[in-house]
């Protein structure tokens, strides 16, 4: 349960829209989330492995500690806290917001400062400002995500058994809300024509779409780039990204390993049945997309058909998909069910984060405070600090930002612990393996590969919040040499 509501959150209801616009190719869309797919169950069944060797608070910074040394544990931990855990709770929170404005019809009066005119705009909308400093804006759809945030955090503090619940009940109305959409929209669409027409000569003249910028920063239109050969892989790596950061955070459960029942055995196994299981929804979800609404749109058009998936209104096609079947009623239910997701999903990753700097901080990698356990058993100073963090990045980063740093920073990681598979064999040939790796040494061998060469797309072609991403871990180095010195 933890690995499903860990890793459906927000991305399956947003992604699509910009995936089909780096390329736009109903059949290279799908392909893109089955090769998202693949790669993580290759993944899990990988790090099954490793959680049954070491069933620790902790997961994937212990299992790095012990096939490398200290250093490379500290590295991965501090990635997690600066951007992987703390940018995806804050990325997913965003989201929340995002849809917020549609639950709640609140509205506001504002003037424009350059021509006086005065327009309503949503309370918790993305437009509505509350204070900018240059390049710097903080709206009041990044307060309310702080604000879930918070929330959330607050009922963490009071048990596992509250966090539990939560994850359950949430979980479960998440999965049931994603099974209603694939259900009625394949239901639905099907016979419209809508899905053949997506596909007619879909892996030929395969198109880019990108949005032109006037001199002060405002979408004036948009353009379409041919892609072939290189380019077309090299836009196919770049979508990946948003498919990738809605697979993620099924290693989460491994987090709090030390508090599941028979996790030898209970957690290698939620770890390949959850990612099949999401895998397959995410899947068949898009196809739903694909029933309702047009891949490629018209930047502007008058109404959801008009749209497309490319240019869904704030890039919400989960509850533009909806909208287009049943109107603006259902838009709003499908809006509260995606809240109801991505409120599920942070749980999760806020419950099984602070684990993981609970084990640093016991090994003396973190804030002290941070590996105490409150009178309800659980590490709340850890919570907090993380809460705090996850917050600034909600105020000084996009979703699309968030969502670059994370995902980049994440593969590293992810490629660096399953080549730790390879360094314990040898280093620990006896050490007992409940489980091991399915397919070694190939899946774990194909599953670097595939990932290597994924990042190395995305440095050529998303230079920007990859290098951010790798700049991240990279301070992580000094920062570390610095906080040994102190303490000798």
């Amino acid at each position: 349960m933890l690995v499903a509501g860990s890793m459906i959150g927000s991305g399956i209801f947003i992604v699509s829209s910009e995936m089909s616009r780096t390329v736009a190719s109903a059949g290279w869309l799908l392909i893109c989330w089955l090769i998202t797919g693949v790669i993580t169950i290759f993944a899990a069944l990988s790090y099954g492995e490793l959680a049954g060797m070491m069933p620790n608070v902790g997961g994937q910074y212990v299992y790095i500690k012990r096939a490398y040394n200290k250093f490379t544990a500290f590295l991965y931990g501090w990635t997690v806290f600066t951007v992987i855990q703390t940018g995806v709770i804050a990325a997913v929170a965003v989201a929340f917001a995002k849809y917020s404005s549609l639950v709640f019809p609140l509205y506001v009066n504002v003037t424009n400062s350059v021509d006086g005119t005065v327009q309503q705009i949503p309370l918790f909308g993305e437009d509505h400002i509350l204070f900018s400093i240059g390049f710097w804006k903080v709206n009041y759809a990044q307060l309310l995500a702080v604000g879930m945030i918070t929330i959330q955090t607050w009922i963490n503090t009071r048990g596992i058994q509250s966090g539990k619940f939560i994850q359950r009940i949430f979980t479960s109305a998440k999965l049931i809300a994603l099974f209603g959409l694939i259900v009625i929209g394949i239901y639905y669409g099907w016979g419209s024509g809508t899905f053949n027409l997506n596909f007619t000569n879909t892996f030929q003249d395969v198109t880019q779409t990108n949005f032109i910028y006037n001199s002060s920063g405002k979408i004036t239109g948009t353009e379409s780039i041919p892609l072939s050969g290189g380019l077309l892989w090299g836009a196919i790596g770049a979508a990946l990204i948003g498919s990738l950061f809605s697979s993620d955070a099924w290693n989460n459960v491994t987090f709090i390993a030390a508090e599941i029942k028979q996790p030898q055995r209970n957690i290698p196994m939620g770890l390949f049945f959850g990612t099949c299981i999401v895998t397959a929804l995410y899947v068949l979800a898009n196809i739903a997309y694909l029933c309702l609404l047009p891949l490629k749109g018209i930047y502007g058009g008058e109404n959801t058909i008009a749209l497309g998936i490319q240019f869904a209104e704030k890039e919400r096609v989960g509850a533009a998909a909806m909208m287009s079947i049943f109107g603006t009623t259902a838009q709003i239910l499908m809006a509260i069910l995606i809240m109801v997701s991505t409120f599920g999903c942070n749980n999760g990753l806020i419950l099984a984060g602070s684990r993981l700097f609970q084990s640093m901080a016991q090994d003396g990698l973190f804030f002290k405070r941070a590996g105490l356990l409150n009178e309800k058993a659980v590490p709340a100073n850890s919570l907090i600090i993380q809460a705090i963090w996850a917050g600034i990045l909600c105020l000084t980063g996009s979703y699309g930002d968030l969502l670059g740093y994370a995902t980049f920073a994440s593969l590293i990681f992810y490629m660096i612990t399953i080549a730790g598979i390879f360094i314990l064999r040898r280093k620990e040939p006896d050490t007992p393996r409940p489980y091991k790796a399915f397919g070694y040494p190939i899946i774990p061998a194909l599953y670097i590969i595939i990932t290597l060469a994924i990042c190395l797309d995305l440095l050529y072609f998303k230079p920007g919040p990859t290098f951010i991403g790798l700049g991240i871990v990279a301070l992580g180095i000094p920062v570390y040499f610095i906080s040994e010195k102190i303490k000798t």
